[in-house]
């Protein structure tokens, strides 16, 4: 090894030199060889630590999880779940993993589907194995790993708590394989994991297996960020795009911009406009440029951008690969109905695709957007313009990656895109083994600043922050599961508390071992002849009061303690367990026991005087339980389970106990299948902010009208509650999706349906699944809801609502 190679050149040479047989043999598998995080990882692994690897996009994290797959794979036990953020990357990585091992050993459990569950590597959602923690379900029996991909996605502000609750629950035998994104705060990340679930490896690698070239198209100009790649880390911009930027975009001549000014001749010579994207596209194509994703940040925009550059004439694609497109095409959208495709745009969808263009979001029908996937990786599409949750762990890596605007609307305003932000989209550009370096193209506005791009554009990464916080259904899980005082010191392990105050997850640990050691000694203190703990604590206030002398007071106090000497040597001689012969042995235990128990409750104290921000949330929610009776107090006081509670364990969501007090007081009994769909509709659905609620004479008849008024007075009086608990409250119902699922529910066509819902067909198709997940949940309700609910859950899976299931 040359004295001028890397440290992590070196640790990787000692590392392959070390390598056991089975890494050895793992590596040989690859097509490329391991890189110096991905053996350190595999190395933690192989010795039983579990791991965080945080490294960039496209820099092989998945590695890492796939020898975690083959350990578990090599004996004869040993099972492995690999949980994924969103349904279509758990389908992606279904599919991998059923190539590698083998239809009969992967499974997939993504709410709607399931499909070989108890085999020994089944891929899922997060949400799922949140759920199977809470049943204690018997899959959980010899799992060995957990994956977590995209670990990161704990921050989001919706379904972050899930990630939490998961790391949290697992059996502490059960190895975790964390993969996150470039986090700031991967060591503080990493802290907690270690306090939670106790050896765990943090390995950082900020190294990009393809770097990335970043330019900035300045009107008809083509321009690097920085001078050299080497200074992006000191935000030295290039000197000639300043001196552009002060003049609007206009410069003499220069070798550090590749002059495309021939793809804007028909132009006059004194406009300014922005390259249009036609010429932009095929710019790109001349310099060799793509595949590219145009990161768009709006739906509309993605459409326009493609009818725009299919109308300036361009074609990407040869004669076979049109052949080829047509082929695939045919396969994934055989099922869809001929009266629908009109209504879905599949033939301008499909002239774009032959011409190599499409666009990627969340309007489109998902089996629309599986095909843009393959046929990119296929490299048969090449352009795409997409919105930015084609950023989030999709493996579609492009050449090249344009950001039209560096800001977005974030449903409120207009706000820049931040640096995590940057670091996801652009992650995509660079293809390993295929592309020398990637490339980032930022078009450039009037106003935007050079320095500011560069700032965002250098390796600067975002914190992932905690968005967990107690709801209903988690408490009465945890409540009924291991008590309220337990749940609270297991609520102080959260991150979110962790980051509230980092000591409270040490310190609540340390209670939960001492409670162990606890219970340990009070069972080796255990007298068959009575309570020991009782006579014990006799003998110990006995012997306290016996140190401390004769007291310096009047004769009085005196004789009130050698009364208090005489009471306590009788009550101790009159207790069942004076006479046991192991009585000294007990009573050493139960010193023990005393001296653990002062530690431990001094620990409590200080736990109680600390923040507690996350328990005292769970207070909140339990007094709103009690008050609602989901919760009750027994004999003893504590706070158990009550019988409506037992409902509410199975609702997951965020209107979780509005939807227990509709069942509790029998709101939705008198509702058919079809109303009840769109009852369901009504909880699930978050309208856009400009959306207003379906006048009342344009609703369902019959009995519906009244289940909503029903359950809006009860959503008001929860509200209302919620807010003298100082809880946050919830928004009101919305009626937007109901009627449209009315109609679905009933067999209307899909184009009278999305004319209805105003919706995308992929928009449509997203709500009916979540309105399909509560409908599961419902279905083993007993009585009418329970029956009407499976009626309902048959009348809308039909149709490209049914396909996009599979």
């Amino acid at each position: 090894m040359s004295d001028t190679a890397s440290p992590a050149e070196r640790y990787r040479a000692a590392a392959v030199r070390n390598a056991t047989p089975r890494l050895q043999e793992f590596r040989a598998r690859q097509r490329f060889d391991l890189d110096a995080f991905q053996l350190e990882a595999c190395e933690r692994i192989e010795n039983g630590s579990s791991v965080l690897v945080a490294a960039p996009t496209g820099a092989g994290k998945t590695i890492v999880a796939e020898f975690a797959i083959a350990l578990a794979m090599h004996g004869d036990r040993g099972k492995v779940f690999y949980t994924t953020p969103m349904k279509a990357l758990s389908n992606q990585k279904f599919q991998e993993l059923t190539a590698e091992y083998g239809s009969e050993h992967v499974g997939l459990l993504t709410g709607d589907t399931n499909v070989n569950g108890n085999a020994r590597i089944v891929v899922m959602t997060t949400e799922v194995l949140r759920n199977m923690l809470y049943a204690d379900s018997d899959a959980l029996t010899d799992l060995a790993f957990v994956i977590m991909d995209e670990v990161h996605y704990l921050a989001d502000r919706f379904r972050g708590a899930v990630w939490e609750e998961v790391i949290i629950h697992l059996p502490q035998a059960v190895r975790m394989v964390s993969l996150s994104a470039t986090v700031s705060n991967a060591e503080e990340f990493g802290d907690w994991l270690q306090a939670v679930r106790g050896d765990t490896a943090v390995i950082v690698s900020e190294e990009r297996p393809v770097p990335l070239t970043q330019h900035v198209l300045m009107r008809n100009k083509l321009i690097d960020l920085f001078a050299a790649p080497s200074l992006a880390d000191t935000h030295q911009v290039n000197p000639e795009l300043v001196r552009m930027a002060q003049f609007g975009g206009r410069a003499p001549n220069s070798r550090q911009y590749k002059d495309i000014s021939r793809y804007n001749q028909r132009r006059a010579p004194h406009r300014a406009e922005k390259l249009d994207r036609g010429h932009f596209v095929q710019m790109l194509d001349d310099h060799h440029l793509l595949p590219a994703i145009f990161f768009v940040f709006s739906r509309v925009g993605c459409d326009q951008a493609v009818k725009q550059v299919l109308r300036s004439g361009i074609r990407l694609t040869e004669a076979h690969e049109r052949d080829e497109i047509r082929q695939i095409v045919d396969e994934h959208c055989r099922t869809l109905l001929d009266e629908d495709l009109a209504v879905l745009g599949y033939w301008e969808w499909l002239d774009g695709l032959e011409r190599g263009v499409a666009a990627h979001h969340a309007g489109l029908l998902p089996a629309f957007k599986e095909v843009v996937e393959e046929l990119f990786r296929r490299k048969l599409v090449k352009v795409v313009f997409a919105t930015e949750t084609l950023a989030l762990g999709i493996n579609m890596p492009a050449r090249t990656v344009v950001l039209e605007k560096l800001e977005k609307f974030n449903g409120e305003a207009r706000v820049p895109i931040t640096p995590g932000e940057y670091t996801q989209i652009t992650g995509r550009a660079g293809r390993r083994g295929i592309d020398v370096e990637g490339h980032a193209v930022i078009q450039w506005t009037e106003g935007l600043h050079p320095q500011s791009v560069a700032s965002l554009a250098s390796r600067r990464t975002y914190p992932l922050n905690s968005s967990f916080r107690p709801t209903y259904n988690m408490a009465v899980n945890l409540i009924d599961q291991f008590g309220r005082q337990r749940t609270r010191q297991i609520l102080e392990s959260s991150f979110a508390q962790f980051q509230a105050d980092r000591a409270v997850v040490g310190i609540a640990r340390k209670v939960r071992e001492q409670e162990s050691s606890l219970a340990g000694y009070e069972k080796s203190m255990s007298c068959h002849l009575g309570d020991f703990v009782e006579y014990a604590g006799i003998r110990r206030e006995l012997t306290d009061l016996e140190r401390k002398g004769e007291p310096n007071g009047s004769r009085a106090s005196k004789d009130r303690r050698q009364r208090k000497l005489a009471e306590l040597r009788k009550r101790m001689r009159a207790h069942a367990c004076h006479v046991c012969p192991h009585r000294e042995d007990h009573a050493r235990w139960a010193e023990r026991w005393f001296k653990l128990k002062k530690q431990t409750d001094q620990l409590r104290q200080q736990i109680q005087t600390r923040t507690g921000a996350v328990a005292r949330v769970f207070d909140r929610v339990v007094d709103v339980l009690l008050e609602y009776e989901y919760l009750a107090r027994d004999e003893h006081g504590a706070v158990v389970v009550a019988a409506p509670g037992r409902t509410l364990k199975r609702i997951y969501g965020e209107r979780d106990l509005l939807v227990a007090e509709c069942l509790r007081t029998g709101a939705w009994n008198d509702l058919d299948a079809a109303s009840l769909a769109a009852m369901a509709a009504a909880i699930v659905y978050e309208p856009r902010r400009e959306e207003q609620n379906t006048p009342e004479r344009f609703l369902p008849r019959g009995p519906f009208r009244s289940a909503l008024e029903r359950t809006q007075d009860l959503w008001s009086r929860l509200d209302d509650s919620e807010r003298e608990h100082r809880l946050p409250g919830s928004n009101p119902i919305s009626t937007g999706l109901s009627l449209a699922m009315h109609q679905w529910a009933k067999g209307a066509n899909l184009d009278t349906v999305l004319i209805e819902a105003e919706l995308a067909a992929g928009d449509f198709v997203r709500w009916c699944k979540q309105t399909i997940d509560l409908l599961d949940q419902l279905r083993v309700v007993d009585g009418p809801v329970g029956r009407h609910s499976r009626e309902a859950l048959d009348s809308i899976r039909r149709g490209i609502v049914a396909y996009s299931s599979l």
